[in-house]
């Protein structure tokens, strides 16, 4: 696995690499060749070949440029969100919110998988990736506080679901990178995220024309012969 197959950016995908791109490969080739801590901003922007003022432009630290896509995923969860219609099912709609997640870190299996392992050994990179987290789930209790709004425990119940929605996604993001990036992701999220819509959220409605299934109770005196029963159901069920 390359050191320059590290930077994440879109200009990857267009096939023209920018600035951004050069820094956090840059970076990422120094943190596996000499350690994170032992590499320095002056380091990177060497090897980038640009000056200190342009790395500051496009990353405020050093851990930061570990973590180069988060602030436009953060952007794209707030404004998917905010674009909701009144009639969606809420719990449904955090749900799609955290695949956006999803779908960020498997634009580049080779990329994530280094920088869990590089967060994996630094303990300041995994307290810096937790507040990260921490803001994905705020934004997603923002929103389910919107939609309780007014209802008994609508916070307590946003706040809950938030914090499920987030941790169904992240224990199947870290099978998935557990395995290099090998597993199918898409199937390890959904199955993770359908067990909060299970729990929390709206049961799904009958197909038109369907209502609720009949329930039919039959008495019968103790020791009353099984046909007795049966020819009793049926007359029953004639009747409806």
């Amino acid at each position: 696995m390359s050191s320059s197959s590290a930077a994440p950016g879109r200009g990857d995908r267009a096939g023209k690499t920018t600035m951004r791109d050069a820094l956090v490969a840059a970076a990422f080739r120094l943190f596996l060749e000499r350690g994170y801590e032992q590499t320095t901003v002056d380091d990177i922007v060497a090897l980038a070949g640009v000056g200190r003022r342009s790395f500051f432009r496009y990353f405020p630290s050093k851990e930061d440029v570990v973590f180069p896509d988060h602030e436009r995923c953060l952007a794209d969860m707030t404004a998917f969100l905010a674009a909701g219609a009144d009639d969606d099912e809420p719990v449904r709609r955090v749900c799609d919110a955290a695949r956006l997640v999803l779908r960020m870190y498997a634009e580049n299996p080779a990329f994530s998988v280094q920088r869990y392992r590089l967060t994996k050994r630094v303990p300041g990179l995994r307290a810096y990736e937790l507040s990260v987290v921490w803001r994905y789930e705020r934004a997603l209790a923002e929103y389910l506080r919107g939609r309780f709004a007014g209802r008994r425990d609508g916070i307590l119940r946003a706040d809950v679901i938030a914090a499920a929605v987030v941790a169904a996604h992240n224990n199947a993001l870290r099978s998935w990178l557990r395995s290099d990036g090998r597993d199918d992701a898409e199937a390890a999220v959904d199955h993770a995220l359908g067990h909060v819509q299970a729990a929390f959220g709206a049961a799904p409605a009958p197909p038109a024309g369907e209502g609720p299934e009949d329930v039919v109770v039959v008495v019968a005196r103790r020791g009353a012969p099984l046909w007795r029963v049966v020819q009793e159901l049926e007359s029953v069920r004639g009747r409806g």
